[in-house]
């Protein structure tokens, strides 16, 4: 009786799940994301969140940055909806974080790469939970560089999540002795990659490294190995993909590739456990990154909403800051005071055909970064919130 009374004094959370819902991304997040969410609110509900009322809409941004600042405008204007989550593609991300800190709302980042929304656009209310270009590149590039790699050639998608991919990855490549030697921009959503593949080999780069994702990615490296990068000597280095983007590839293809990944289904008992209970509710597939990011935002989210009887952003994000993250996803998790999550990464390479034990068994695990090391150090941050934040 006290508990349901307890519930019902607190307000109703409404979460929106925004999203590349059908274009370049919508594999690695998309409507696996709502599915993700769900599951969150399911587990919340049995817990700490029992009693309460929440419920979840979506909706697909369709990459734009004004379609998905419209959209958000109008969940927080008419629709009450309480915090946004996904967000996947950097240039909406942004868009949504500045209005997400006027209308005093929360809005978690599981999908978009850039490092800017924990920098210079950094928000009291933002909170990036699962990757950036920083985390992407740190790993990626100092096990290239160690081996060999010191010559790098950049094949980049030509907006705010390739422009930050590269110049993370550039600096860290330098900053260990390597160089870069040239790079190509491209359009998002690009079918033919035939003149910047041909570029690529033409500049006898050891290391040709994709900056860009999702559907790019996959076509990107299967133009690359039909114009022989690798058989002529060249190292091929996925800056950001997702296990969606592997499947689509198939191991034949993607063999060799090294990348660094937040969640790997197989990781361990929990981390299979819970890409089992994804896999029964999203059409029998495993979880991407941007999947298991989105379940642990929002399951974190819901507890300190459930905790502080609250929606306001401030208070549901001073609570988050204090509630420690514990859940199937995360490992050594955190969160600073520019809104960056900080949790254990890892370097995997895929597997041959020959090693793989099942349908979704690509990877090995190589290393893992700690989650000190993974993500950009506090000390280099731009956000205002840090030096707010010392004492």
């Amino acid at each position: 009786m006290g508990g349901a009374a307890a519930a019902a004094d607190k307000p109703p959370i409404k979460i929106g799940i925004l999203g590349d819902m059908s274009g370049t991304y919508a594999g690695m997040g998309g409507p696996g994301s709502v599915a993700a969410a769900q599951l969150a609110i399911d587990d919340c509900l049995k817990a700490e969140c029992k009693g309460m009322q929440i419920s979840l809409v979506s909706a697909d941004h369709q990459n734009k940055a004004d379609v998905g600042a419209a959209r958000a405008r109008e969940w927080f204007d008419r629709e009450g909806v309480s915090a946004i989550a996904d967000l996947t593609n950097s240039a909406v991300a942004i868009a949504v974080q500045g209005i997400a800190k006027e209308k005093n709302r929360v809005v978690m980042f599981s999908g978009p790469a850039t490092t800017a929304l924990t920098n210079a656009q950094c928000s009291p209310v933002g909170f990036h939970w699962m990757f950036d270009t920083y985390s992407q590149s740190a790993g990626g590039a100092r096990a290239t560089v160690e081996t060999g790699g010191k010559s790098w050639y950049f094949v980049t998608v030509d907006y705010a999540f390739g422009h930050s991919l590269e110049a993370d990855t550039a600096k860290m490549v330098q900053s260990l002795g390597g160089k870069v030697v040239g790079s190509v921009r491209h359009p998002l959503n690009v079918a033919d990659f035939a003149s910047f593949m041909l570029q690529a080999q033409a500049s006898k780069a050891q290391v040709v490294a994709l900056a860009n994702g999702g559907q790019d990615t996959v076509n990107a490296v299967k133009q690359a190995r039909e114009f022989g990068i690798v058989e002529g000597g060249q190292r091929l280095v996925s800056l950001l993909i997702f296990l969606s983007d592997l499947r689509a590839l198939g191991l034949p293809n993607a063999q060799g590739l090294s990348y660094v990944d937040g969640f790997y289904w197989d990781f361990d008992d929990d981390a299979r456990a819970w890409a089992g209970r994804f896999e029964k509710a999203y059409k029998g597939l495993k979880p991407t990154m941007t999947h298991a990011g989105v379940y642990s935002s929002v399951l974190h989210y819901l507890r300190a909403a459930a905790q502080t009887g609250s929606t306001q952003g401030d208070v549901v994000a001073e609570a988050m800051r204090k509630l420690p993250i514990k859940d199937p996803i995360m490992r050594n998790a955190s969160i600073r005071p520019d809104g960056r999550v900080i949790h254990d990464m890892y370097l995997y390479e895929v597997k041959k055909p020959d090693e793989s034990k099942g349908e979704w068994d690509y990877s090995r695990l190589v290393a893992t970064i700690p989650a000190e090391q993974a993500f950009q150090p506090l000390a280099q941050s731009t956000c205002p919130l840090v030096q707010q934040a010392k004492p």
